[in-house]
């Protein structure tokens, strides 16, 4: 594996004097979720180099608003050579065929040829795998789970989801999802896939504040806010949010028995209680005299980049 850039060659040319040193290798990396498009550029060892943006509406999108929105962020890649474009998506994807199958929150990506369309803009190959299934290979390429065959990791906050590295290789059957919309609780609150008691609907943001405006603590607030106030309603509220998170976490841990959950996103802001909590729930699952305990790692890696990386692992893996 690599994990450092690629020192800068001479190369002689055609009198044998040196020439102008050779481009450093750069990975390109775009992050497609509902509501908005990120791109970026990063070295070899996962730097963000450069980065942009763009929004649309999910709800009203047409499939020519997510053209718009990848057309603005790919300016970012032409004033580097970057040796392809990993793509992590949200919802069903096929990263064969290259395409978005479903996104329930944005009907315009049903069915959207995102590498036909980033390449187009680009031209650069492009490939494409699910969000969740990328920042597993993320991690294992620039993260905390390097040097590891088997661990899961976790995003957490307004998107959900978990990817799982078992025995060196990334769980990616053909249909399958982040985990989100796994059932927790059969007679549980209606999601928007249509179903009930989906781990979504209480391990997310809007479940948390839902919970705390219901509590009595405000409307719209944080994560971070609930742990900073400290008293006890508060920290009840961040114990059962945690406890959610552990639902599905646990069901991960039974089939897989990964040993290591990295937490990304807004488990940073949950604090030390946070993570003890999911950790020991997770303890408790193991039934296995000689199975690993499961440890419990919150990342430090700010939100935005996880998927960025998991973009750029993609590229990396296919050098």
């Amino acid at each position: 594996m690599v994990h450092k850039s690629s020192p800068l060659r001479l190369v002689p040319d055609a009198g044998g004097h040196p020439a102008a040193p050779a481009a450093p290798r750069r990975l390109g990396a775009v992050e497609l979720v509902p509501g908005r498009v990120g791109a970026a550029v990063l070295s070899m060892g996962g730097q963000v180099l450069d980065r942009t943006e763009a929004s649309y509406d999910a709800a009203s999108a047409a499939p020519e608003d997510i053209d718009r929105a990848l057309a603005r962020v790919a300016g970012v890649f032409a004033a580097h050579e970057v040796q392809g474009i990993g793509v992590a998506a949200a919802g069903l994807v096929d990263p064969s065929a290259g395409l978005i199958l479903e996104v329930n929150d944005v009907p315009a990506l049903h069915g959207y040829p995102v590498t036909e369309r980033l390449g187009a803009l680009t031209g650069t190959g492009v490939r494409l795998e699910h969000r969740a299934r990328l920042q597993v290979l993320g991690d294992r390429w620039f993260g905390a789970g390097r040097g590891r065959r088997t661990f899961a990791s976790v995003s957490t906050g307004e998107v959900l989801g978990v990817g799982v590295l078992y025995d060196g290789e990334v769980m990616a059957p053909p249909g399958g999802r982040s985990g989100a919309h796994m059932t927790v609780s059969a007679s549980g609150e209606p999601c928007t896939c249509g179903s009930r008691g989906c781990w979504k609907t209480l391990a997310t943001t809007g479940w948390l504040r839902a919970r705390a405006r219901a509590a009595g603590l405000g409307e719209a607030v944080s994560l971070a806010a609930l742990v900073d106030r400290g008293d006890e309603l508060a920290r009840r509220v961040v114990e059962e949010y945690a406890h959610n998170l552990a639902l599905g976490l646990v069901n991960v841990q039974q089939l897989f028995a990964p040993g290591l959950f990295i937490l990304h996103g807004e488990a940073r802001e949950g604090g030390e209680r946070l993570r003890t909590v999911v950790e020991e729930r997770l303890r408790d699952a193991v039934v296995f005299a000689g199975a690993e305990q499961p440890r419990v790692l919150v990342a430090a890696a700010a939100a935005d980049d996880v998927a960025l990386l998991g973009g750029a692992s993609l590229v990396l893996s296919h050098l």
